[in-house]
């Protein structure tokens, strides 16, 4: 029996109203969750912190409840058996009897177009051998989800008589590997608006603590650290935060600039201050310290990798596919408990980013689209 493939028809995946109604939550979770726990940390209200850390953590656990009967009625299925030619397989590596090989399968179902698929999975050595190039075996997969094939180790009787005489001609590529991802573009948009518009509405609610009438200029000399002499930058520190602003003509790109304006930070002050997060653009730098007799993960500000922070930002400006980038911005904080810095520019083009260790060295770059 020979098995002639033909082209599988393609529907495009759209996201349905709840998925988009999810989207839209999420994005408001993370951005409110996200602003209670700068604008606590800045108010020194520990509600706020202590909400930023339960919302989203009482959300997951909602999402997880809600998509539970799907996941039981996806497991209840009975999958589909069907026949498939090995086009090629590779061992991926693997120090046990059981090595990770991945298969190139032509699958030929019997009510349905042949397509071609590729599938990973855990073959013993000894039985590595029964599998070769051209060779006929028998599959299963979910009927909603025909990438996710599985190879049926100790098929029937009638499967195996029917794997014997079949002959199955290869599909055209190429090949499946995962789910179609869905047409995301405007859904990707909502769930931005619903995380800015979260993070706006703390910050509303909360917006006369933060931006009261009370200005720098007015605070008490003690708040506000004393200018250097020829230049025209300030300094204002806080329990919770402080702030560099430096005037025209400064950078924080500039050598040793960063260095001095961190000091100027904590200068004079007994004890070594961990920090939150450290924000640091063009000419402005800000500091969020950790709340006295928090738990929250700080570092060390002498910790960071100061000699490399310009060459990450030149890295960041030349080579992420931002043309003529116009601001950019660092961020470190260590709230994962290792000290993580991200460089953001952005530019015409869009904007990019790249993120380092505390050593300063580039473990992850996210190039303009």
């Amino acid at each position: 029996m020979t098995i002639t493939p033909a082209p599988p028809s393609t529907v495009p995946t759209r996201r349905s109203p709840l998925d988009l109604a999810r989207g839209i939550l999420t994005g408001a979770v993370i951005g409110s969750s996200l602003a209670a726990l700068v604008v606590g940390t800045l108010l020194e209200r520990v509600p706020l912190l202590v909400g930023g850390l339960a919302v989203p953590i009482a959300y997951g656990l909602l999402v997880l409840a809600a998509g539970a009967p799907e996941r039981a009625r996806e497991a209840a299925v009975v999958p589909r058996t069907a026949l498939a030619r090995i086009e090629s397989l590779s061992a991926t590596g693997g120090e046990t009897s059981d090595v990770p090989v991945r298969f190139d399968l032509t699958v030929a179902p019997d009510s349905g177009p042949s397509y071609r698929v590729k599938s990973t999975q855990s073959v013993n050595l000894v039985d590595l051998l029964d599998y070769e190039p051209g060779g006929i075996v028998v599959v299963q997969y979910p009927p909603h989800r025909p990438w996710a094939v599985k190879l049926v180790k100790r098929p029937t009787p009638e499967w195996e008589d029917r794997a014997t005489a079949a002959r199955i001609d290869s599909a055209p590529g190429p090949a499946l590997t995962e789910e179609p991802p869905p047409d995301s573009t405007f859904s990707g948009y909502l769930t931005l608006l619903a995380l800015l518009l979260g993070a706006a509405g703390v910050v509303f609610v909360f917006r006369t603590d933060l931006f009261g009438p009370e200005h720098p200029t007015d605070r008490p000399p003690s708040a506000a650290g004393p200018a250097e002499p020829g230049t025209s930058s300030t300094t204002i520190v806080s329990a919770a935060s402080g702030t560099v602003a430096l005037g025209p003509g400064q950078s924080l790109f500039d050598e040793g600039r960063l260095r001095a304006a961190v000091d100027s930070l904590t200068k004079g002050d007994g004890r070594k201050r961990q920090a939150l997060t450290v924000v640091a653009q063009d000419r402005v730098l800000t500091v969020v310290f950790t709340p006295a007799g928090s738990q929250a993960p700080g570092f060390d500000l002498d910790a960071l990798p100061y000699p490399r922070i310009p060459a990450l930002v030149r890295e960041a400006k030349t080579t992420l596919g931002v043309r003529s980038p116009q601001t950019w911005q660092l961020t470190a904080e260590s709230l994962s408990g290792t000290l993580t810095l991200r460089v953001g520019v952005a530019g015409p083009d869009g904007a990019a980013s790249l993120e380092a260790d505390g050593h300063g060295e580039i473990v992850r770059r996210v190039s303009a689209r």
